[in-house]
């Protein structure tokens, strides 16, 4: 219980820093951008603290709401579930599944 806790801080440190603070003009408020990180990051602890997804080879990227999902899942179930914890995060309006399966 305590290492998945150490593992979602971790990983909240590492997209937080990945990706910055770069509002710009036109495209979302500084409170929209920071619920965006927020559902970024908690998109990529699930994945972290589920055994079925590898939080390393799927890439998650949120705007207003709407979550893109890409990179490459081993199996059509992994795919299935990134897509599917995605969509049961708090926040999400939308999931765009760009994930590819690759043997």
């Amino acid at each position: 219980m305590i290492s998945k806790k150490l593992a979602a801080v971790a990983l909240s440190a590492i997209v937080a820093t990945a990706t910055g603070c770069s509002v710009m003009r036109g495209q979302e408020t500084a409170g929209a951008y920071v619920d965006d990180a927020a559902i970024t990051t908690r998109i990529k602890s699930a994945y972290a603290a589920d055994k079925t997804v590898a939080a390393t080879a799927i890439s998650v990227e949120t705007l207003k709401g709407t979550v893109q999902l890409s990179g490459f899942a081993k199996s059509q179930a992994e795919k299935d579930r990134a897509a599917a914890i995605a969509r049961e995060t708090k926040g999400v309006v939308a999931v765009r599944d760009n994930i590819v399966v690759r043997p």
